[in-house]
């Protein structure tokens, strides 16, 4: 595998939430960069390159929340799903929602895959040293 960096896109509301993902990734043996936007309404503008996202690279990862505010993640998921230029980027949903019907929304819209977070340190540091070790190393994503 090439060692360019790889660009996760992560669209988070919680503070706390951003600096324990970003905490879980720093160690990580993989070139990585970490951005993030804290809102629906930006995340959109940041995938199609609007406004102050012109220059914005293409993510090779989006770790979406699902409850968001501006634009629920679940319209960002559908957007981003519907949309030809970008509905081939991965897609991990990593919430705190164990809603069946969240779920099963999330899928119908091609989610790529569904994680509820722990609020154990230990466990959301796994689970996200998995997504990454996973999504960014193990799968061959198409070049777009």
């Amino acid at each position: 595998m090439d060692e360019k960096s790889k660009m996760i896109f992560l669209v988070e509301d919680n503070k706390a939430d951003i600096r324990l993902i970003q905490e879980a990734l720093k160690d990580s043996q993989l070139p990585h960069e970490v951005v993030t936007v804290r809102n629906g309404v930006d995340a959109m503008a940041y995938l199609r390159q609007e406004g102050e996202y012109v220059d914005a690279p293409r993510p090779d990862l989006i770790l979406l929340d699902l409850n968001l505010p501006r634009k629920d993640g679940r319209e960002v998921l559908a957007e981003i799903k519907a949309d030809p230029s970008l509905k081939r980027i991965p897609v991990v949903v990593l919430t705190t929602s164990h809603n069946e019907e969240d779920i099963h929304h999330s899928y119908n819209l091609h989610v790529n895959c569904y994680i509820t977070k722990s609020r154990n340190l230990s466990q959301l540091f796994t689970i996200v040293r998995g997504i990454e070790e996973f999504w960014l190393k193990t799968v061959t994503l198409p070049c777009d």
